[in-house]
């Protein structure tokens, strides 16, 4: 297995969308912790959200919404397959004046794109081409991927690395069409454990509708999570926040060891404008309130 860094004419595209993209959300709530404050530097540049599941308050889609922009989120995001009913989706987005930014995929740990079964491979593929096309239905621009898993048995790094990549190239003439990004979450899979793997799997797909999800979080067990920023650069699409620390492994945003000055330093240097999503233990709306302040913190928002 060779890793390349090519992906040129890919990163250029992500560079030049990237800014587009950010412009057309709509302007961020302030926080309540934050109406008189003095406006932070990433303000306007980077916009948050939570994942669906953590929301624990609210009891229709409405609600949920509703709770999300009192609290300070610019966003939502969803999962795919779809487990929502649309027509709420699009009116609550509607009426909260909220988008929908992307999905999480509900099906890729089990079925995975890495699998030595050629028919789960195909299943895999087929759930990945139904969320692409849940996420555009409901306004999103992206769908986060766990592309497979380093198991050791009939799925070894170099399967995951090639199996995966053939499975991903199949829909992105789909992507293309839907104007849907395929985003590659680093997890703990024992897949692409380096920036430098990440990043040369990501040039090899070579496609400027495939790019890295960037969890803070879960890259501080190898190495300092600035050091991913550096390396991944304009490849970073969205960001997914949480913390872990040695002593206390995965705790409240700003508890762990990451080190967030160096973080957005990193991100500054190279242009990050996007979605950043909390993936934490939710809560009610005291939790929710409180993962607003701790990133409106840690990101400068």
């Amino acid at each position: 297995m060779e890793y390349h860094q090519g992906g040129i004419e890919r990163r250029q595209f992500i560079l030049s969308t990237a800014g587009v993209i950010a412009a057309n959300v709509a302007a961020p709530s302030l926080s309540l912790a934050q109406d008189t404050a003095e406006a932070a530097a990433n303000r306007g540049r980077i916009f948050k959200s939570v994942k669906w599941g953590m929301i624990g308050d609210g009891g229709s889609v409405l609600e949920k919404f509703e709770l999300c922009k009192e609290l300070g989120y610019d966003g939502m995001e969803l999962t795919a397959p779809s487990r929502h009913n649309l027509d709420e989706v699009l009116a609550a987005s509607a009426a909260t004046g909220m988008p929908v930014h992307g999905t999480v995929g509900q099906k890729h740990w089990g079925v995975r794109l890495s699998s030595p079964d050629a028919a789960v491979r195909e299943e895999g593929r087929q759930d990945l081409l139904t969320g692409l096309a849940d996420t555009k239905a409901y306004g999103g621009d992206s769908i986060l991927l766990v592309p497979g898993k380093v198991t050791g048995e009939g799925e070894t790094h170099d399967d995951v690395w090639q199996r995966s990549i053939e499975q991903i190239r199949l829909v992105l003439p789909t992507a293309s069409k839907l104007g849907v990004r395929v985003l590659i979450e680093n997890v703990w899979n024992g897949f692409c454990e380096t920036p430098e793997q990440l990043r040369d799997y990501i040039d090899e797909i070579d496609s400027p509708w495939v790019g890295v999800y960037f969890d803070i979080g879960n890259v501080r067990k190898f190495s300092p999570s600035e050091n991913w920023v550096e390396v991944l650069g304009p490849r970073i699409v969205k960001l997914d926040v949480k913390d872990w620390g040695k002593s206390n492994g995965f705790c409240k945003i700003g508890d762990g060891d990451v080190d967030w000055a160096a973080v957005r330093a990193a991100l500054a240097e190279t242009g990050f404008t996007g979605w950043c999503t909390a993936e934490v233990r939710g809560g009610g709306r005291e939790r929710l309130a409180d993962i607003a302040a701790r990133m409106n913190r840690v990101l400068d928002l």
